[in-house]
């Protein structure tokens, strides 16, 4: 269960930006979660859940988004279809995955700032 581990990292980022600052509360997360990135959202919820008492983020609301896998060419940009082979049709070259696509991403944080 990594989302522990990854919840106390996003815990310890918020608390460097309420220090850096002079934040008095903290709100609100949103964060990004890759379909690939081996998260499970809900895991990820009930680590935060867990892990916020006693911390800068004791109140604050989590948004969790997930963003779908997404693969495309790297020369004409078309995109490949979830689930067909990852190389181009036309160009014939190796899909790239898409950005966000097996990332855990910070997006926003709403501070309550004197």
């Amino acid at each position: 269960m990594h989302e522990y581990s990854l919840v106390q990292a996003l815990v310890e980022r918020v608390e460097q930006e309420v220090g850096r600052r002079g934040a008095l509360a903290v709100h609100a997360l949103t964060v990004s979660v890759g379909e690939l990135g081996g998260v499970d959202p809900e895991l990820f919820r009930t680590a935060f859940e867990t892990f916020r008492q006693g911390t800068v983020c004791a109140q604050a609301e989590l948004t969790v988004r997930l963003v779908p896998a997404r693969w495309s060419c790297p020369a004409c940009g078309a995109a490949i279809e979830k689930g067909a082979v990852l190389r181009c049709p036309a160009c014939d070259l190796p899909a790239r995955m898409g950005e966000g696509s097996d990332g855990l991403t910070l997006d926003r944080v709403e501070l309550e700032v004197p």
